[in-house]
């Protein structure tokens, strides 16, 4: 979940910030007498980076914002405390900084965590993973996402998304300026072909470049579960991605959306298997059985 509503609010803040620098007429001057590459590739750089921080910034409040997640300021119930005391020994061990933790409502059993660094971060969990997993399992699901912060996955992930930013913006506006020239014949200046073709290049590349996020996600998964399994033991995490596996094969228990762990009902394969955030259970599982803790 935290890398689909990173790369919404990424991809929502580039578009942004193209459509104001054009409306500014920041291409226009970059592009006075042809593409300047080097002033090009900086420019695409620093916006690249600054679109990717600033999704890393707010990625925070945008996962409240965005999943109705009620954080538990004062727990209200011997579960909500129980709950709470247990991020904070699991982030303990972890050494990393207390969370704020969450609970968002949804009846399929869900987690996730986010925050710009280690000691600000989110753990939020869903009502239907409360009501469905046992104490142990719901100790492992929260190891994992523990395990996500305490490995710094969402930096690492912005700096990625940084060079991939930064590759969409110049590549988009070097496509738009050769369609421009070549096929509308512009040869002063930029005309609307080069606003029009850059927009949609950008939108594409974004989407296709996304997938080498989607890579480092499925692989930061394997990680993530062993550092649930040291934090709560190796059973109590198998057991865990087994119950998650199971409510994934009951049909319409889990419909094809956000679901656990970011978990879709059923395998992928081909093109479409380049656009999982998370590996299949089985092959986690196994890892996981592998593992030398």
């Amino acid at each position: 979940m935290r890398i689909l509503l990173f790369l919404a609010t990424n991809l929502a803040v580039i578009i942004v910030a193209s459509f104001t620098l054009r409306l500014l007429g920041v291409d226009s001057y970059l592009a006075q007498n042809g593409i300047q590459y080097g002033s090009l590739l900086a420019f695409a750089a620093v916006f690249g980076f600054a679109g990717a921080i600033v999704s890393l910034l707010i990625s925070k409040p945008m996962a409240k914002w965005s999943t109705k997640a009620r954080v538990i300021d004062s727990p209200r119930t011997p579960a909500e405390r129980w709950l709470v005391d247990t991020v904070g020994q699991l982030a303990k061990n972890a050494g990393i900084g207390m969370p704020e933790v969450a609970i968002f409502p949804a009846s399929q059993s869900n987690a996730f965590a986010t925050g710009w660094n280690k000691n600000d971060s989110l753990v939020a969990v869903s009502e239907g993973l409360l009501q469905r997993f046992d104490k142990d399992e719901i100790r492992a699901v929260l190891g994992h996402e523990i395990g996500h912060v305490a490995n710094g996955d969402m930096v690492t992930l912005a700096l990625i998304q940084g060079v991939v930013n930064t590759f969409v913006i110049f590549a988009s506006r070097v496509i738009g300026s050769f369609v421009d020239r070549v096929v509308f014949k512009n040869e002063s200046g930029h005309g609307i072909g080069f606003f029009v073709v850059s927009i949609i290049a950008e939108i594409v590349l974004g989407i296709l470049a996304s997938t080498i996020v989607f890579w480092f996600s499925r692989r930061r998964e394997f990680r993530a579960d062993i550092a649930g399994a040291q934090l709560a033991g190796r059973g109590a995490m198998i057991n865990a991605l087994a119950k998650l596996k199971q409510e994934s094969e009951v049909p319409d228990q889990m419909p094809d959306s956000l679901q656990a762990f970011g978990i879709i009902r059923g395998a992928r394969a081909g093109l479409s298997a380049l656009f999982m955030t998370h590996p299949p259970l089985d092959d986690r599982i196994a890892a996981l059985q592998r593992a030398s803790l």
